[in-house]
């Protein structure tokens, strides 16, 4: 498959890099003279600009969006990595959405619960297509977020994967990186919704009353 193939490009279901907000807010964050230096900019104004927070009605397909993410102010992994490559589809920067089971040695003890699990499936995270290879960005996890649960903030050069640290800055055991799941031209969520149905019965079947909880 061609990197530079018109699904990298192209606006998606969930991937609206055509809506107006995600268009105007690519536009003002996009800044650099080189697709690199764009890139590194729209991350951080994704990881920074957006709170994280896995308390959200997963029942409902706005959570999956690109522009319901930038709208709310927040959103979890999956729903802020569509933005990011969302922002750098608008500036004609070939980028997906990647997919991975993690273990997340730190969660809270709320969202345990609310989980009934530390493994946290399909992980969303972007891949932006620079200098010629895909790079991988999680923009999930907001700096102010990182301070607080004292979790090394992941940085994005435009050159070196971004993914989860292993180790927190206290060195305990954070994230583990269990299965990879692919990449995707648009956001996959019917499949993640049946996923999470059978994998968090009770989480998901809070539906909107998940939505009326903070993260962090």
């Amino acid at each position: 498959m061609s990197a530079r193939e018109d699904a990298f490009l192209a606006p998606g279901q969930y991937i609206d890099s055509d809506h107006p907000k995600v268009a105007a807010f690519a536009r003002e964050h996009a800044k650099g003279a080189s697709d690199l230096e764009r890139a590194v900019a729209l991350y951080y104004a994704v990881r920074d600009g957006v709170r994280y927070n896995p308390f959200l009605d997963f029942t409902d397909d706005a959570s999956f969006r690109a522009s319901h993410c930038l709208e709310a102010g927040e959103g979890f992994c999956v729903g802020k990595a569509a933005l990011l490559v969302a922002c750098a589809r608008v500036v004609g920067i070939a980028a997906r959405v990647g997919f991975a089971d993690v273990r997340n040695h730190l969660s809270t003890p709320r969202l345990l619960e609310a989980l009934g699990s530390d493994l946290f499936i399909y992980h969303g995270y972007s891949e932006l297509f620079l200098e010629g290879r895909w790079v991988k960005a999680t923009p999930a996890f907001n700096l102010e977020l990182c301070r607080k649960f004292r979790v090394r903030a992941l940085e994005f050069d435009g050159r070196s994967d971004s993914i989860f640290h292993p180790f927190d800055e206290d060195d305990r055991r954070h994230m583990e990186y269990l299965r990879h799941r692919g990449a995707f031209a648009d956001v996959p969520a019917a499949e993640i919704q049946r996923a999470f149905r059978k994998a968090y019965p009770r989480l998901y079947g809070l539906g909107r009353e998940a939505g009326k909880e903070t993260f962090g």
